[in-house]
């Protein structure tokens, strides 16, 4: 994940989707939704709360809704990036600018505005162990085809070792730290703590 220092420099870098990326920049930039960077992506909030985020890949780009599970979705243009793992997450993938449909895109938009207003989070039974992948892992393995089948590779006691200790980092910079460090156990179907057991 190269890192990037402003949402102009993660725009630029995805020249190939420069004019698509800057299109749903301004639309959401319209709303009141504030404009800020994290994971090296940009990521929009309202009250200090995550709505939305772009993402841009080689084959393309587009809008992750941190609540999306609540939106609903009557163009049936959300998907589940890992169904079965990600709970909450839903991202709307575009290939070309000519897939945008501008009044389309700002209703879903408002619709995610106006759920994170009212509270809509996704509740979670401790009890029951799922694995909840955070956003910023999530973004690396689906860049990175190897790192994302050597996850899904390893024991779900495992993965959710990885998704808590990312989680459970409070600054963005300790969180990036952290994927760094991940990425090489990952693929070498090591879990977090099997380092300091073999020590």
């Amino acid at each position: 994940m190269k890192k990037v220092n402003s949402v102009e420099e993660y725009i630029e870098t995805h020249e190939n989707f420069y004019e698509a990326l800057t299109l749903l920049r301004d639309l959401v930039n319209n709303t009141e939704l504030v404009e800020t960077l994290k994971w090296s992506a940009p990521v929009y909030t309202i009250n200090g709360k995550n709505v939305l985020g772009f993402s841009a890949f080689k084959e393309h780009f587009g809008i992750w809704f941190f609540n999306g599970v609540f939106l609903k979705d009557e163009h049936k243009l959300l998907v589940n990036a890992q169904e079965g793992k990600t709970k909450a997450l839903r991202q709307m993938r575009f290939s070309t600018i000519d897939d945008i449909d501008k009044n389309i895109v700002l209703m879903y938009v408002m619709e995610a505005i106006e759920n994170q207003k009212s509270g809509k989070a996704l509740k979670t039974d401790r009890s029951k162990k799922e694995t909840i992948i955070p956003i910023e892992l999530q973004q690396l393995l689906d860049k990175n085809r190897e790192l994302d089948t050597s996850f899904n590779q390893l024991t779900p006691y495992k993965q959710r070792e990885y998704c808590e200790h990312i989680a459970s980092a409070k600054r963005e910079v300790t969180k990036q730290s952290r994927l760094d460090k991940m990425k090489p156990m990952i693929l070498k179907g090591m879990g977090l703590h099997d380092k300091y057991k073999k020590a």
